[in-house]
């Protein structure tokens, strides 16, 4: 495992020729060092030459070594960040024999003069302190230069643990939206500080939370594995989502629990963990091997910034593929691998009210629902359902909105989910509007399927209710209401690059993409609304199934020729 989390790191810098090397570094010293990204490369270079890659690198890593570790503890650059991998870096370079001594004792001393009120950017100075998990990012650098013996001030380190520690749900989960009521946390900032904590103690932390900490972990890391798609990706939702870099978490986390059964005996559970992981690392190799590489998954050019926030730039999210990646490898201990068996239990779980999920898996499928979606990011609604095999966004991997915090093509913009819809004042009205209100009334599980009902309250005027069976056959969806009602049907339209192939009749809406079909059958009649609406992925045509009092539509996501034989 330890090589191929070495070939991944080297595959994702193999997006950086020398000439963009070159022009970053040039940039970052006219203009100073503002974030990350530059000193996140840097040390990943050198981790790759210190293992006998990129070696052609050696001369402009030692400049840009330099460069970091001089500059970091006199600008607040997101530093919290930084001092970690600067410090681990610096262990494979000594190791490795790559820089001498002299080199090697000049950027530990210049790390060694941190002060860090005035180097980190978040720290917390009181337990009322409303910042998330830059806070973590400060604590784990902070033991990091105690581990390398460059400070040792313990009572720093424990009080920002324990600032943090408040920020956990009651089922482990991180908390990092500080800016709403309580709602709204994105799942990419739950897995970031689980996997600080994770690794904080396989480096060794006994400190004073140890056993707060421990706990946390076994426990969130349990109902991530229910979360994680069956196609490998982590559960959507908020910020920061749909980035290469996101599995890159979850394979970390993933590791660190699969050795902790493996210690334990528990062979079962680590072999679950060890599936987790191989499926969230497929997802990484699937986009790092598309020629170009991409950071988003999408595949639209990368100066479109499509899909992405102004902060989750190429330059900055591309490295840190390899960065995460890095954090695995340390983990993980070849001689403790438990062998990845199927994962193929039938599962139901919900999260907290916190992050409002519910997740039904059965035979391959896997269904992703958010009743109270960030409208910045999502949408309310069934945002997800993915097949193990198929690409994801090919029904839809998550959501459109109206009003997203991330960059899209078109101006004129629509929430989207597979959700339902009711007819008022002669306008559809689907339940991704603001002030529809979702509830999952039931949920059960057989060895054969799993189902949830959901009630859709349409501003206290009328209701509409659908039933949701999830099996090896596909998705089944039964919705009743008063009157006339719909059901949305997202039909994917456009990758960035290519356009799947779209086929509507009266009953039955296919797309086709990459070799699978997606196919809603309905005892409705289905219509093309005329609307373009777009997510991180892409683009989906917005149909509607539309019947009186009751409506059924069944999805099923298929190879090509099994859909022909068929």
């Amino acid at each position: 495992m330890k090589k191929r989390y070495l070939d991944l790191m080297e595959k994702a810098l193999s997006a950086y020729p020398y000439e963009h090397i070159q022009r970053y570094f040039d940039d970052v010293k006219e203009h100073g060092l503002t974030e990350h990204g530059f000193p996140r490369l840097t040390a990943n270079i050198g981790i790759l030459i210190s293992h006998g890659r990129r070696r052609d690198l050696l001369p402009i890593f030692l400049e840009m070594m330099k460069f970091c570790c001089k500059t970091i503890p006199n600008v607040k650059a997101a530093n919290d960040f930084s001092v970690r991998e600067m410090i681990c870096c610096i262990w494979e370079v000594e190791r490795s024999g790559v820089a001498d001594a002299e080199s090697l004792a000049r950027w530990r001393g210049y790390l060694r003069a941190i002060d860090p009120l005035t180097c980190y950017t978040r720290v917390a100075t009181s337990m009322d302190y409303n910042y998330r998990n830059w806070v973590l990012f400060t604590a784990v650098s902070e033991f990091f230069r105690s581990l390398d013996g460059l400070c040792r001030d313990d009572a720093f380190l424990e009080f920002q643990l324990r600032h943090q520690l408040q920020f956990f749900d009651e089922n482990g989960m991180y908390l990092d939206n500080k800016k709403t009521n309580d709602r709204h946390h994105p799942i990419v900032y739950d897995l970031v500080p689980r996997g600080l904590l994770s690794i904080l103690l396989e480096k060794g932390y006994r400190g004073e939370h140890y056993q707060t900490i421990d706990a946390i972990l076994k426990k969130s890391a349990l109902l991530t594995l229910d979360m994680q798609s069956p196609t490998g990706e982590i559960a959507y939702g908020g910020r920061s989502n749909q980035f290469v870099h996101n599995e890159a978490w979850l394979v970390g986390i993933c590791e660190y629990e699969a050795k902790r059964y493996m210690r334990e005996g528990n062979l079962l559970l680590a072999s679950r963990f060890a599936a987790a992981r191989e499926r969230a690392i497929a997802v990484m190799e699937e986009w790092l091997n598309k020629d170009p590489i991409r950071h988003i998954k999408n595949r639209y050019p990368t100066d479109t910034g499509y899909g992405c926030e102004d902060y989750a730039y190429f330059d900055k999210y591309m490295i840190t593929v390899a960065s995460l990646l890095y954090v695995a490898y340390q983990i993980c201990d070849d001689s403790l691998t438990a062998e990845a068996l199927p994962d193929t239990e039938p599962t139901v779980c919900m999260t907290s009210s916190r992050f409002h999920k519910l997740f039904l898996k059965c035979g391959g499928y896997g269904l992703e629902f958010d009743t109270d979606a960030d409208p910045h990011y999502d949408a309310k609604g069934l945002g997800r359902v993915h097949r193990a095999g198929a690409p994801s966004p090919i029904c839809m991997s998550v959501p459109a909105t109206k009003t997203p915090s991330y960059r899209v093509d078109r101006e004129e913009r629509y929430d989207l989910s597979l959700c339902p819809a009711i007819k008022g004042n002669g306008e559809w009205i689907f339940a991704t509007e603001e002030g529809v209100g979702h509830a999952v009334t039931a949920t059960s599980r057989t060895n054969v399927d799993t189902k949830a009902t959901l009630r859709y309250d349409f501003f206290g005027e009328k209701a509409v209710t659908a039933d949701y069976r999830v099996n090896s056959d596909g998705v089944e969806i039964r919705v009743w209401g008063e009157g006339e009602i719909a059901h949305a049907l997202p039909a994917f339209a456009f990758d960035g690059e290519s356009k799947p192939e779209i086929t509507a009749t009266e009953h039955t809406l296919t797309v086709a993409y990459q070799g699978w079909i997606c196919r809603y059958t309905t005892d409705g009649s289905i219509r093309d609304t005329g609307k373009i609406a777009c997510n991180r992925n892409g683009h989906y045509r917005a149909f509607l199934t539309h019947g009186q009092g009751q409506l059924t539509v069944n999805i099923e996501i298929l190879p090509i020729e099994q859909s022909a034989e068929g």
